[in-house]
């Protein structure tokens, strides 16, 4: 794992209301210093992991507001202002080009950056033997540069633990009395992020189908439990799919036996219902989980991510 990122540089921002992600992991030994610390966190994944670092001690600011897009993230007068007060930033380079901007001018803050802190998938690798996902086909119409990495790091759970580790030193940059809690709290956040993980290992090894057709392409971390994903769209699930990318998706339904096609939670399912309509298949919901979710269980990572290995269980036969 890489070390987290940390600059000095000040910023013009602040932040969307403050999004109370899950329950937070205890803090015992943080220093006593309430809701003085401030810390901002890019988009939901973000947030969640931060939340369960810092514990009780911290604010934690999402930048991106419940239902928001984080691809498409505008930051206003509030999440600039939430930027400028923040201890510790935490954000993805080449995830949200407005963040990324921002971050340049931040300044008394420590910046802690999931690129840098994670082993990011290219897309070199997720599509070695794979020629109908090549990003020049799905590039047209995808406003969004990523580089030439996956920023969808989140869809593996033991990723998020290392985000966790980085995110914990952040903190203890910040608040060096309260190291050893939010270390701790690091620790028992990857022992519970290994047990998913053990779960998607576990119910994925033997499935009667192996691909998967989704809305965009965010879900090429799962493919290390055994499974291939092909998207209609690119990495933006705004972009326009070619008719001659749609017409090979068509053969693979029909080849593979796929009995669903996905479509997600903040994106239009147009494009997935017509192709489904199309090949005479279902339509469910995978999530991409780049927000939160809705119901009792719309804050918790963990739950979103069962709810999706559910989803991937039923429409592969597993």
């Amino acid at each position: 794992m890489l070390p987290f990122a940390t600059r000095s540089r000040v910023l013009p921002l602040v932040a969307a209301s403050a999004l109370l992600l899950a329950g937070c992991g205890g803090s015992d030994g943080a220093s006593d210093v309430g809701s003085d610390r401030q810390a901002v966190a890019a988009f939901y994944p973000l947030a969640w992991v931060t939340e369960r670092v810092a514990g009780d001690d911290w604010e934690v600011t999402n930048l991106t507001q419940p239902g928001g897009e984080p691809h498409d993230l505008e930051l206003g007068i509030t999440q600039t202002a939430d930027l400028d007060e923040a201890d510790v930033v935490v954000f993805e380079h080449e995830f949200q080009p407005a963040v990324d901007e921002a971050i340049d001018n931040v300044s008394d803050a420590v910046v802690v950056d999931a690129a840098e802190a994670v082993e990011l998938r290219t897309f070199e690798e997720q599509h070695a033997d794979d020629e109908h996902a090549s990003e020049e086909e799905h590039s047209e119409g995808d406003g969004h540069d990523h580089g030439a990495s996956d920023p969808h790091f989140w869809q593996d759970p033991l990723l998020m633990a290392d985000l966790a580790d980085a995110v914990a030193d952040g903190l203890a940059e910040v608040d060096p009395d309260g190291a050893a809690a939010y270390r701790g709290n690091a620790e028992a956040l990857r022992t519970e992020l290994e047990a998913l993980d053990d779960d998607f290992s576990e119910v994925l090894a033997s499935c009667e189908r192996d691909t998967v057709v989704v809305s965009h392409e965010a879900f090429g971390y799962l493919e290390r439990y055994g499974l291939h994903f092909e998207g209609i769209a690119g990495l933006s699930p705004d972009a326009e799919p070619t008719p001659a990318v749609l017409a090979e998706l068509e053969d693979l339904i029909a080849d593979e036996g796929i009995t669903t096609v996905f479509s997600e939670r903040l994106a239009s399912p147009a494009m997935a219902e017509s192709l489904a309509s199309d090949t005479g298949v279902e339509t469910a919901v995978l999530d991409p989980i780049e927000g939160p979710g809705e119901g009792d269980d719309a804050s918790d990572y963990v739950a979103l991510m069962q709810q999706n290995l559910a989803a991937l269980q039923r429409a592969n036969g597993c």
